[in-house]
């Protein structure tokens, strides 16, 4: 619940744009400076402290501050729904901590104006007659019919019933929250990731608060000292008055009090070392997922899963595609015009490949089997595809160059005359 005239933003001295983690930082680092524990004794930094724990407390939740940035003001009676609509309708509620109100005005008893100053924007019903709004009221001299009610009053109705709960204490206290999802990117060796092995990491991420198990708040024994157990405080604006949730307790009634450990976060910042097993034939860019090892929930609830990324790093003479292995392999003039079998390295080894005759450079040729067992496959394997690179003799000698002559006249074919021919 907001109190009047407050700025959230400027108590935690971020701007209205700040993001999730930037709140929370601000937060951390005030906190830590005003609490209680760090100041015995000093009232100034006790209220401090609380006024910071407040505001963290709405603009950490997405849908809190959605509403405060709505209305201008935040109190668990105001629904989302019609935040929405009071903000389409064109609410203005200004810069957080400024007066806002909803538009119109209810006229007093003695001719002047009810006020809702339940929040960090006030609420005036100046100039504004309800008395067309309920059933039974008179407009003009006539009775207010039950259509003409739920055409032109319901939706303000709507909106009185959602920001005033009539005395009775909301049920604030919220359910279980389930932790987020982490995810890690590893670079995992060219032959890790083809034969398989255990890779060792340290792992950040948020345990539940040991000291408050999770749910931000620890509680003494007794009632909350501010509603008396009620869960509710009243609140006056001009001549009404109004319960409100229990800015300390939330509605719970219980004396709580902000865990001095998380600063009412529930979670805490850890590292915890983790071996993750590398099946052989793990692919890059494959995602591991380990159960319950992501950030831990709030309030008791579950614990997120951590997935890890694989980035395989590279090999100076292989170049892997899927479960293919690609090299290539230098062979001479020879060997490629008359054919050959010739060693070529594998991820096993050596093994034999024949060369074909009139094998041309670039031409590609398989080793069946010869490349990553698959990690999704039973008993599947990839291939190696082997690029053949011709190299060409340079001739050392008289004798070298007169036979290179002579097989030169007995092969008069010009190479290029197909280029030539598509000019």
């Amino acid at each position: 619940m907001a109190t009047p005239n407050k700025d959230y933003y400027a108590e935690l001295g971020v701007k209205k744009s700040a993001s999730a983690d930037e709140i929370r930082k601000a937060f951390r680092k005030l906190a830590r400076k005003y609490h209680p524990d760090v100041n015995p004794g000093d009232k100034s930094a006790e209220e401090k402290f609380k006024a910071l724990s407040e505001a963290n407390d709405v603009l950490s939740d997405p849908k809190k501050r959605k509403i405060y940035d709505q209305v201008g003001f935040y109190s668990d009676n105001i629904d989302p729904a019609t935040a929405e609509a009071y903000a389409r309708g064109g609410g203005q509620p200004g810069q957080p901590g400024a007066s806002g109100g909803f538009p119109g005005g209810f006229p007093g008893a003695a001719g002047g104006y009810q006020t809702y100053s339940g929040g960090t924007g006030n609420v005036d019903f100046g100039g504004f007659d309800f008395s067309d709004l309920f059933e039974g009221g008179r407009a003009g001299g006539r009775k207010t019919t039950a259509s003409s009610s739920s055409s032109s009053g319901g939706g303000f109705r709507d909106i009185f019933s959602s920001i005033f709960s009539g005395g009775h204490p909301a049920a604030a206290e919220e359910g279980p929250e389930p932790g987020s999802d982490l995810e890690y990117q590893v670079n995992v060796p060219f032959w890790t990731a083809i034969r398989g092995g255990v890779m060792k990491l340290n792992i950040a991420r948020r345990d539940v608060c040991g000291n408050c198990h999770g749910n931000g708040t620890i509680e003494a024994p007794g009632v909350c000292p501010q509603c008396h157990g009620k869960g509710t405080i009243e609140q006056t604006g001009g001549r009404m008055k109004f319960n409100v949730t229990c800015p300390r307790c939330h509605g719970t009634g219980k004396n709580v009090s902000t865990c001095p450990v998380c600063h009412g976060e529930g979670t805490v910042e850890r590292t915890d070392p983790l071996e993750v097993r590398i099946k052989a034939g793990t692919r890059d860019g494959q995602r591991i997922r380990i159960a319950g090892k992501g950030n831990a929930g709030l309030r008791g609830g579950g614990v997120g899963d951590l997935y890890v990324i694989i980035r395989i790093g590279q090999h100076p003479l292989f170049r892997r595609e899927g479960d293919d292995i690609y090299i290539t392999v230098p062979v001479t003039a020879f060997e490629a015009a008359l054919g050959s079998k010739i060693d070529v390295p594998t991820i096993d080894g050596r093994s034999t490949l024949k060369i074909p005759p009139g094998t041309q450079s670039g031409q590609k040729l398989r080793l069946r089997e010869k490349g990553v067992p698959s990690a999704t496959k039973e008993g599947a394997r990839g291939d190696e595809i082997v690029e053949v690179q011709i190299t060409v003799p340079m001739p050392r000698d008289e004798k070298t160059k007169e036979l290179l002559r002579e097989l030169a006249k007995l092969n008069p074919e010009d190479p290029r005359a197909e280029l030539w021919g598509k000019v």
